[in-house]
């Protein structure tokens, strides 16, 4: 009997889950008023809106797809979480006279939202944007870091060709760069790990800018930059060989396959090669020569009901070199110097998810990372080995118009100096953190989150951050604020320019942190949108690295500032868009004994973008730059650099399965030699023989090249 009464009652709460229902409630709008007759695809069954262009359908639990389409609208998508026994709202805008999709979901703020409904300001460059730039550029992601907003490519070593990116000012290493949410490239990248990073496999570039420690801990002081890969949603095989007038030469192959029961693989393997140019004629390498190599398979799996897997791994090796040409000399020494670094990096990531009980989404994401440098100044030789391990495991919830993530996550950041061990150091942060964002009304959407980190030498941090979003018609707005931190190293772009054997360290150095508020105002009119932001920025304890008299690296006792505005219009109408971006950037910072110009940091800077595109036939892209004055520091000849232009051209055709390419950067022709000699008449104190690279050193490049996709 007993037996029998269970049967029953398992058997009666079997039928009762499969009996459990969600129903989403689907407003359609365009300009604050409701479409009617809208064709809503859910999960690939189409339903039609009401005359109050609403449509309510009920669902079994889990996730679910929707697509609106409408004659005379573009069409636009979202995805949902649906809970059992419960109403999910979702508000629909259809923006008219487009003929594309613009459906764009993030994924650095974990709520994978539309990049139109996430409260945190996110820029996004699209696969179309990034895979033109792969024309401009296919060794590394400098090119395409350049033209985006707000960001500023700076050179960091003319001896070897680094740069870093500088978000509304702030100084490079407070950049966070991510691959696939991982921080696969280290903690600090550095200025020649941007050289070592290809696009090709890119499907989408996530940038926040502003402080982001509340998402990402530590490090994540100035913004972040996520890279996105492309997904294998086809067989492909793509092959690129690109050679440019000044010696520089890639070949990368690009394979993607999508398999059975949602299995699919990728395969990014490529080469790279420079000769050294001494443009100038004086002896000394303006361009220095390297040999590079890449391999990184990505592996994806996805059951479309809420799990899925990704695992990546990556190598990459390089020989750089720089310093005088052969049978030259240093003008002061009458001797040769040369500068040669290689570096072997490796890395593993894996990102999984899977959904539970149809309510809660678990993610767990993992990353960790080898990287070694054997790094000749002349006659010093620095060798060091930096590693990095991450680990995070998070939950979200979506319950009515709130999604709740919370979550762990646990950094190890250790950095080994073989030749200067007085300079190693070891971290090991553990952290956790919760996110709420509430959909208040269709017009006001709020974001609040709050990161609590213990660190291994500086102690505990609190970041937290808030935002909120406004609509309204062809109105929206964004407001965010948050703090953060950032432990403080040696590693600076001064430090990896000039070396650490002739530092010195004064004090003991503190974490630095920081605090930053941003307001931007968009109005979409069809083609027309228009973007204007307002930003400011305060980090204390700044580290500064005096090269004055000696070589000392200090925190310094008053904070730096950043504050400034950004102009943005996007006008686009196929085949036809033009863009326009405007930058003003006033970044303070304490030096010796007064407040100055942070250097290497343009006040105004624009950049005018105009492209004529067809998917069948090519495209033809016109590009103009202007950069203002920088203040210069350790500079024998001038204290303020000389504003300049630049221009160029892109022209693509495509023939059937091959595109040819041909692009033109800095058809002005400009370079600093025109202005000062880069070797400086006596060595600095850091050591180094050249000035900083306050503007472009290779002067007129032309590139050019076939693509080719099976």
């Amino acid at each position: 009997m007993r037996a029998f009464v269970l049967g029953v009652l398992l058997t009666l709460h079997a039928a009762a889950a499969l009996a459990q229902t969600a129903m989403v409630r689907i407003e359609v709008r365009s300009d604050s008023s409701p479409v009617r007759d809208a064709a809503v695809v859910i999960n690939g069954t189409t339903h039609k809106t009401d005359a109050q262009g609403v449509v309510v359908v009920t669902l079994p639990p889990g996730h679910a797809n929707i697509v609106v389409i409408k004659d005379g609208f573009a069409p636009a998508s979202a995805s949902v979480d649906l809970q059992a026994n419960q109403q999910q709202p979702v508000v629909i805008e259809l923006n008219r006279g487009a003929s594309v999709e613009e459906h764009v979901t993030v994924s650095a703020t974990r709520t994978d939202k539309r990049v139109e409904d996430v409260p945190m300001r996110v820029e996004v460059l699209n696969t179309e944007e990034v895979q033109e730039q792969v024309m401009q550029g296919p060794g590394d992601v400098v090119n395409m870091l350049r033209e985006m907003g707000g960001l500023h490519v700076a050179s960091s070593s003319p001896s070897l060709g680094a740069a870093s990116v500088r978000i509304q000012g702030m100084k490079g290493r407070y950049t966070r760069f991510l691959s696939d949410g991982l921080p696969l490239f280290g903690e600090q990248v550095g200025g020649l790990g941007l050289l070592q990073i290809p696009p090709v496999d890119l499907g989408q570039v996530e940038v926040i800018k502003g402080v982001a420690s509340a998402l990402y801990g530590a490090g994540a002081v100035g913004g972040v930059v996520n890279l996105i890969a492309r997904r294998p949603t086809e067989r492909s095989q793509e092959f690129l060989v690109n050679r440019s007038s000044r010696g520089e030469t890639d070949a990368t192959g690009y394979l993607s396959a999508p398999w059975r029961r949602g299995w699919g693989a990728t395969l990014l393997a490529g080469g790279h090669w420079h000769e050294a140019n001494d443009i100038d004629g004086d002896g000394w390498a303006d361009l220095p020569s390297y040999n590079r190599a890449e391999v990184r398979p990505r592996l994806f799996w996805d059951n479309h009901t809420g799990s899925s897997l990704f695992v990546t791994t990556g190598a990459t090796w390089e020989t750089r070199t720089g310093g005088t040409t052969s049978g030259a000399v240093i003008p002061a020494t009458q001797s040769p110097y040369r500068e040669v670094l290689d570096t072997g990096r490796y890395d593993v990531g894996v990102v999984g998810q899977t959904l539970v009980s149809n309510a809660y989404v678990l993610s767990a994401r993992a990353s960790g990372t080898w990287q070694s440098h054997d790094h000749a100044f002349g006659d010093v030789r620095e060798r060091d080995n930096h590693d990095s391990f991450f680990a995070e495991l998070s939950a979200r919830r979506k319950v009515g118009r709130q999604t709740f993530v919370v979550g762990a996550a646990l950094e190890r950041d250790a950095y080994s100096a073989r030749d200067t061990p007085q300079f190693s150091y070891s971290f090991t942060a553990p952290g956790v953190f919760v996110q709420d964002d509430v959909d208040v009304t269709p017009w006001l959407s709020l974001s609040g989150s709050a990161r609590l980190d213990v660190h291994s030498e500086y102690g505990t941090f609190v970041s937290p951050r808030v935002s909120a979003l406004f609509r309204s018609g062809g109105w929206t707005s964004r407001v965010s604020a948050g703090t953060g931190f950032f432990p403080t190293t040696p590693l600076t772009e001064e430090t990896e320019a000039a070396g650490l054997s002739r530092l010195t360290i004064r004090g003991s150095l503190q974490a630095e942190t920081g605090q930053g508020v941003s307001l931007d105002v968009t109005r979409t009119d069809g083609p027309l949108s228009s973007t204007v932001t307002i930003f400011a920025s305060r980090l204390q304890h700044p580290v500064f690295v005096d090269r004055t008299d000696a070589y000392i690296v200090a925190n310094q006792p008053l904070a730096s500032t950043n504050a400034g505005a950004e102009l943005l219009a996007t006008w686009r109408r196929e085949p036809l868009s033009l863009t326009a971006v405007y930058n003003f950037t006033h970044a303070r910072e304490f030096g010796d004994a007064a407040f100055a110009e942070v250097p290497l940091t343009p006040r105004h800077s624009l950049t005018v973008l105009a492209g004529l595109e067809d998917e069948d036939i090519g495209r033809f892209v016109f590009e103009w730059f202007y950069t203002g004055r920088q203040r210069l520091e350790a500079n024998p000849f001038r204290d303020e650099s000389v504003p300049y232009q630049a221009f160029g051209l892109l022209a693509e055709r495509v023939i059937r399965k091959v595109r040819v390419f041909i692009n033109g950067e800095n058809l002005t022709n400009v370079r600093q030699t025109q202005f000062d000699p880069l070797i400086r008449p006596t060595r600095g104190v850091d050591g180094r023989w050249t000035v900083d690279a306050w503007a472009p050193l290779d002067g007129r490049n032309i590139n050019g090249g076939v693509r080719v996709r099976f």
